[in-house]
C-alpha cells in the first residue's frame, strides 16, 4: 500500500466520488465534474476516488487539485495501467483488489456522489447504498446521483418501480437520491 490514509492532516470532510474511467460522449459531463471538483476544493472537502487519471475520474481529480484541494486515489494493483493511475495526486493508495478499493473508499468517505459512469460506477453505487442500508458504514452515508441532464433518469425510474413492488423499503430508497446541482451535493456536508 502506498500513501498513508490514516494520517489525514488535511480536510475533515471527504466525498467519495464514483465515476467513469471513460470520457463518455457528452462534454457537459466533464464540465459538471470540473464544477464539482472546484466547489469541493473551495469548501475544503477532500476527494477520495478510484485514482484514475483518465476519463471523468481524471477530470474531477484535476479540478480539485488545480484549486489546491486534497485528493486521495485508491487503485487496485491490476488496474494501475488500465485506469492509468493519476500521477499528481495528494496521495495514491495501491490496494490488492476492487473489494479493497471500495472498502477503503467507504471507510473514509462521509458521503458519496456518482457522476455518470459505467458498470463499475453502478456496482459502487449499489454497494455503498447497501452498506448504508445494512449499517456497515460507521455512520449514515447517503449516495447522490449527480447529473444535469437525464443520465440517471432510467435508474431512478427502476429504483422507484422496485420500491413500488415492495422490494426496497421507502426509507432505504431514500439513501439514493438524484440531484442536479453541485450545491445539492455539497449541502449534505452542512448536516454533518
Amino acid at each position: 500500500m502506498q500513501g498513508n490514509i490514516n494520517n489525514f492532516s488535511k480536510p475533515k470532510q471527504w466525498l467519495g466520488v464514483f465515476c467513469g474511467s471513460y470520457s463518455g460522449n457528452d462534454e457537459d459531463i466533464h464540465s459538471l465534474a470540473s464544477t464539482l471538483g472546484i466547489a469541493m476544493a473551495k469548501r475544503g472537502i477532500g476527494l477520495i476516488y478510484g485514482g484514475g487519471g483518465i476519463g471523468i475520474m481524471g477530470t474531477v481529480a484535476d479540478s480539485v487539485l488545480t484549486e489546491g484541494g486534497y485528493v486521495i486515489g485508491v487503485v487496485p494493483e491490476n488496474l494501475m495501467e488500465t485506469e492509468m493511475a493519476h500521477q499528481s495526486l495528494s496521495e495514491l493508495i495501491v490496494v490488492k483488489s476492487m473489494h479493497d478499493r471500495k472498502q477503503t473508499m467507504y471507510k473514509y468517505s462521509d458521503a458519496f456522489c456518482a457522476l455518470p459512469g459505467g458498470l463499475g460506477t453502478l456496482e459502487e453505487v449499489f454497494e455503498a447504498a447497501t452498506w448504508t442500508k445494512l449499517g456497515l458504514h460507521r455512520k449514515y452515508k447517503p449516495v447522490l446521483l449527480l447529473d444535469q441532464k437525464e443520465f440517471w433518469d432510467g435508474l431512478e425510474k427502476v429504483l422507484d418501480e422496485i420500491t413500488s413492488a415492495g422490494f426496497i423499503k421507502p426509507q432505504d430508497r431514500a439513501i439514493l437520491n438524484r440531484v442536479k446541482t453541485v450545491e445539492q451535493v455539497l449541502s449534505i456536508f452542512d448536516k454533518n
